[in-house]
């Protein structure tokens, strides 16, 4: 598959299959937004984690509604406490500029929202509930329920980073996606921290491009922090890949952290407009930047290689690039093709489009 999708929090009840219709279209319609060639769909497969997550039998999990007075604030570590503390005021901040003139309507938050007066610092016994109970008055998370988005979100990320038998389960399932000929990876939300851990495993994937959206990666303490590899030095390891593209709006409130730049190197932060719903996954996927840098790896891919559709191996780019520079009668190879037959490696570089086989 070209492009491989991995969705965020909230899809506990929603497979793969479920999910794929709803990325492609949204995908293709920022593909169109650029002139870009949309995609097939044999082109793009869907990874769906959020079943792991799903219980057996038993009630209480997953998305069912919770009573906000019988939380336990103890079922929450300090890192999470702080989370959902900072998440609130981000909101009550949009709240307090949202009745001002000249606004625009769609950025609006909803102005009854009430700011934190007390010490955040301290774990007060109610802090849970009265964090989520001016949460769920925001716009934002209207469209997922606030108290399933932030309780059942926080527990699925404290899951992933923290339960090893969860996560084998779940990269598991992005092993299944990403082929060798897949060239972009694009990941929302949580399906961000997943993707990011995948890709800094040491794989033979040719992925050119991953592409973050709304993305919590940069939250200290609860994630950034503990990201599988550990960051070094304040600085988070690489994935490998020729480019990361993270792209965030700046009403997202799930996306704290909108500039992931400082934190990892060659990180290029790419600013969207969502309106209100500014953590939707189809609003990131359908927007013009997205299909831009869509448009830009997948066309790279043509230039050098092939694509899915013909069965043929990819030739890296820097195959090619060596190819162009060697004379029709010059027996140097590229290095990446030093130990393949000369017969085998003249029908790799025939698949190159912009390269003239000299017969």
């Amino acid at each position: 598959m070209r492009v491989v999708g991995i969705h965020g929090v909230g899809q506990t009840f929603k497979g793969a299959a479920e999910l794929k219709p709803e990325w492609l279209a949204a995908i293709n319609s920022g593909l169109e937004e650029v002139n870009g060639s949309t995609l097939g769909d044999g082109e793009f497969a869907m990874v769906g984690f959020g079943p792991v997550f799903r219980p057996d039998a038993t009630r209480g999990g997953g998305d069912s509604p919770v009573d906000l007075d019988d939380l336990d604030p103890d079922e929450f570590d300090a890192d999470e406490q702080e989370v959902l503390v900072t998440w609130w005021e981000e909101a009550a901040r949009l709240a307090e500029a949202a009745p001002q003139p000249g606004n625009d309507p769609e950025r609006d938050e909803e102005p009854t929202i009430q700011g934190n007066k007390e010490d955040t610092r301290v774990r007060a016994p109610d802090l849970v509930q009265r964090a989520l109970r001016q949460l769920t008055k925001s716009r934002f998370f209207s469209e997922v329920s606030a108290q399933n988005m932030l309780l059942f979100g926080l527990r699925q990320v404290r899951q992933f980073l923290h339960a090893p038998d969860i996560k084998v389960k779940v990269l598991a399932r992005v092993d299944e996606a990403i082929t060798t000929d897949t060239r972009v990876v694009v990941a929302h939300s949580l399906g961000s921290i997943v993707a990011y851990e995948a890709l800094c495993r040491d794989t033979n994937w040719n992925v050119h491009t991953l592409i973050t959206l709304g993305s919590p990666l940069g939250i200290r303490k609860l994630i950034f922090d503990v990201l599988t590899p550990r960051p070094a030095g304040n600085v988070g390891a690489s994935p490998k890949v020729h480019r990361w593209v993270n792209v965030a709006d700046e009403g997202d409130i799930v996306a704290l952290v909108k500039d992931l730049a400082p934190l990892f190197k060659g990180v290029e932060d790419v600013r969207v407009y969502n309106g209100w719903k500014s953590h939707n996954g189809s609003r990131y996927l359908n927007s013009k930047q997205v299909g831009e840098t869509l448009a830009a790896a997948l066309a790279s891919g043509r230039r050098c290689g092939t694509s899915s559709r013909s069965g043929r191996r990819n030739v890296p780019t820097s195959a090619c690039e060596s190819y162009r520079r060697l004379g029709p009668t010059s027996r140097r190879w590229p290095s990446c093709l030093s130990r393949s037959p000369r017969v085998t490696a003249a029908y790799w570089l025939r698949s190159c489009r912009w390269v003239r086989h000299p017969g």
